[in-house]
């Protein structure tokens, strides 16, 4: 389970909510502090998309992380160079223990 924290301005819908996951995790499209990288909430923003559209999007990072667009870019290029490596390093991660000298949050 991950837990993220959405901010809404008050300039929205004009303006993109800004969205944090708050557990350290091992993913290209999200940095260790929890930036979340998703096109939906920089450039391909529009007023009519609502936090809907924006929970759907982030649930596809997790099915379909993005290596060509990354926070991560460690974890992109290991998705891309070495996928399984990759799955390794997510489920490591994910435990809590270390990847690369990193230690994640435990969050299954």
């Amino acid at each position: 389970m991950f837990r993220f924290v959405v901010e809404i301005s008050q300039n929205f819908p004009i303006d993109p909510p800004k969205i944090r996951c708050l557990q350290k995790i091992y993913h290209p499209n999200i940095d260790l502090e929890g930036n979340v990288c998703l096109n939906i909430l920089r450039e391909d923003w529009l007023p009519v998309l609502s936090l809907n559209s924006v929970l759907i999007g982030l649930n596809f990072l997790f099915l379909e992380p993005n290596p060509n667009d990354p926070l991560n870019k460690d974890a992109a290029n290991m998705l891309v160079k070495n996928p399984q490596m990759f799955t390794k390093n997510v489920r490591l991660s994910m435990r809590g223990s270390y990847v690369d000298g990193e230690t994640y949050d435990r969050v299954v």
